[in-house]
């Protein structure tokens, strides 16, 4: 069964056209100017045969992209990656060491909760800008601005990515 939505799993240039990424690229900076956190949304429409063989499932793929896109590098380790794998209709956070002894699952959880119901209405576009506003919310609790430039200190892209 698994296979079969990797094999015919919506398109993320389908659901998120280039329009929309700008759009979640513009949330993703409007919510870096009130906070020190580095925000980064990824997609993936699917896996590979082989990482479904080797029975990869959507949070290890959320820990690789993590890895890959850098946002554990962060220099106040406060790097947070909202991660959709479309094919597994699976929402996964990611969060820096940062926040660990400040925000419990049940935070992250909520903000995946939140995105899911969009989702499931077809609103893909703002499921994922409503998730960057609850979670810049999160951020600007934990790692205010103070004072400043905004966009200062701005370490990862703001741009969506497509894996």
């Amino acid at each position: 069964m698994r296979l079969l939505r990797h094999l015919f799993a919506p398109s993320s240039r389908r659901l998120f056209p280039e329009a929309s990424l700008q759009r979640i690229g513009a949330a993703i900076a409007a919510g870096e100017a009130r906070h020190r956190g580095q925000l980064c949304f990824a997609v993936e429409s699917r896996l590979s045969l082989r990482e479904l063989l080797d029975g990869r499932d959507a949070r290890t793929a959320a820990l690789s992209a993590f890895a890959q896109l850098g946002v554990w590098d962060t220099a106040g380790n406060n790097g947070v990656l909202l991660y959709l794998l479309l094919a597994d209709h699976r929402i996964e956070i990611v969060a820096d060491r940062g926040y660990a002894a400040r925000i419990g699952d049940e935070r992250w959880q909520a903000v995946c909760e939140g995105i899911q119901q969009a989702l499931a209405a077809g609103e893909a576009e703002a499921a994922v800008l409503g998730g960057i506003a609850a979670l810049s919310e999160i951020i600007a609790e934990q790692f205010p601005r103070a004072g400043g430039t905004a966009g200062e200190g701005n370490e990862l892209a703001d741009r969506p990515v497509r894996l």
